[in-house]
């Protein structure tokens, strides 16, 4: 413990001991923000392990089938269905206050180039149907993966304010409090032993 520089006068205790009160409770404070930020930041982590397995494992599954798929289609056909996107995401990206924390909510809005009613947007000529299965089936990924997308950007940055939340609550608790602690006592004994002297002096000028 480090004793602050300054002068043992009451005054000076007087502002240090509400320095010491305030710092106090902004440690109760931020250790109530930390205790909290790091339930919601579990929770969010289990479901950002149960999303990535479940994204993983369709998408796997989805590729899988398109290389099936594609082993019976002439490569030029299959570049040719890519050649003019049938969708246009736009993603609405808005802001959420968690303790403290801005964290994204991503809402996708899909326009199809065509009617809707006209499906894929390619000659079915050109694939087969278990192309188009799987170009159905990668489609219908798309929320999962932009939940999956907000869920770890919302862990990375609770993360980090998780982290400056505990260096603050570490330097109140292990630096700011016990300084002004032993500066406190450390004024306190200088008062009394000035309040001592004056005593005695008195009594010999009596």
């Amino acid at each position: 413990m480090a004793r602050l520089n300054v002068k043992p006068t009451r005054m000076e205790l007087n502002n240090l001991k509400e320095r010491l009160k305030t710092a106090k409770r902004g440690h109760k404070l931020l250790k109530d923000k930390r205790d909290e930020l790091m339930r919601r930041f579990i929770s969010l982590i289990r479901e950002n392990h149960r999303l990535r397995q479940e994204v993983e494992q369709s998408l796997s599954a989805s590729l899988k089938d398109f290389v099936w798929a594609k082993s019976s289609v002439n490569t030029l056909m299959l570049e040719e269905l890519f050649l003019v996107p049938s969708k246009q995401v736009s993603l609405l990206i808005e802001e959420e206050n968690v303790m403290s924390v801005t964290v994204p909510k991503m809402f996708p809005t899909v326009q199809a180039t065509r009617d809707a009613e006209q499906g894929l947007d390619y000659s079915y000529l050109s694939s087969n149907s278990e192309m188009d299965a799987t170009f159905k089936a990668i489609d219908s990924h798309v929320d999962a993966l932009l939940r999956l997308a907000e869920v770890e950007k919302t862990c990375q940055l609770m993360a980090d304010e998780i982290e400056k939340t505990r260096r603050r609550v570490n330097g109140l608790e292990y630096a700011t409090i016990p300084n002004l602690e032993e500066t406190i006592h450390y004024i306190e004994l200088k008062l009394e032993e000035s309040d001592r002297a004056n005593l005695v002096r008195i009594m010999k000028v009596k």
